[in-house]
């Protein structure tokens, strides 16, 4: 009979040790949980391009943005919580070494290779990624970006794109549309072919006036009449600080162009318009109805 005290005691003792170890394995996943959201709390991302920016935002990243170049202008709630460093052009290393990223996002648009240079040689993670102005480049940018934040659900996404490029809706006729940068009547530059504003146009129904060339170029009262645009498409800065569209007309030769007979002159955000970000299918839709609108 004594001997069952002395069982009772080892098994007492084995239940203790697996206890234990149940209390040490929950401890240690416990600590794992806790680390990785400590992890992902601490990530400060240095964004220098908008179209990355909105990315990231769309993903669920956006509290991790500390910093962002000046063309990340979406969504607007960064305006309170990240640091405008200003062009891709004028940006130094150390104001962006000043805040302690631990991952910088760019694109190879604009970056300087000096810049270029001092970011890879600063011992941050960074990327410099390729952005292709098509509907496929920016998914792809979306799943670069995704794939760098270890982020897997993304598709939704590019599903969104799709389904806002279907509400694009049929023209009566493919209008010419003149895209024009503003910087006040001292900078005017005209879009020609191959431009991400281009390939907005293009997507939304229309047909780019000018066809001469590649890139931008300074805007002429002859390139005006020779491209005869039905349309005069510019961002909402560039109008502003034209004064509106009568400050429009006032270009000359723009009162020669069906779009100045007429008075057809229309503005989008330029970042919307441009950045070939997710919101891409958006620009689309919204350039078809102004398009639509002016056609009448």
């Amino acid at each position: 009979m004594k001997k069952i005290p002395a069982l009772l005691a080892i098994a007492f003792v084995m239940f203790a040790g697996v206890s234990c170890k149940k209390e040490s394995k929950t401890s240690i996943e416990e600590t794992t949980v806790t680390d990785t959201v400590t992890r992902k709390k601490t990530q400060k991302i240095v964004s220098l391009n908008g179209a990355v920016t909105e990315v990231i935002a769309a993903l669920g990243h956006e509290k991790e943005i500390v910093a962002v170049d000046v063309t990340s202008t979406y969504p607007e709630t960064l305006k309170a919580t990240a640091k405008d460093l200003g062009h891709v052009r004028s940006i130094s290393i150390e104001s962006i070494m000043a805040l302690q990223p631990t991952l910088i996002l760019a694109t190879e648009k604009d970056m300087s290779p000096e810049l270029l240079q001092k970011i890879k040689s600063s011992g941050v993670e960074a990327h410099v990624l390729k952005q292709d102005f098509t509907v496929d480049g920016t998914k792809k940018l979306v799943a670069d970006v995704a794939g760098i934040l270890k982020h897997e659900d993304y598709k939704a996404i590019g599903e969104k794109i799709d389904s806002d490029l279907k509400k694009v809706g049929a023209l009566p006729k493919s209008p010419k549309v003149l895209f024009i940068y503003a910087r006040g009547a001292g900078t005017l530059m005209v879009a020609g072919k191959n431009t991400p504003v281009e390939k907005v146009i293009t997507l939304a129904g229309g047909q780019n006036a000018i066809t001469e060339f590649e890139d931008f170029k300074p805007l002429t009262p002859e390139a005006l009449i020779k491209g005869n645009p039905d349309v005069i498409l510019m961002f909402d800065s560039g109008l502003g600080s034209l004064g509106g569209p009568q400050g429009v007309l006032k270009i000359p030769g723009v009162d020669k162009t069906n779009a100045g007979k007429n008075k057809k002159i229309i503005a989008m955000d330029g970042g919307l318009l441009s950045g070939f970000g997710p919101r891409v299918g958006e620009a689309a839709v919204q350039l078809n109805t102004l398009l639509k609108e002016n056609a009448k």
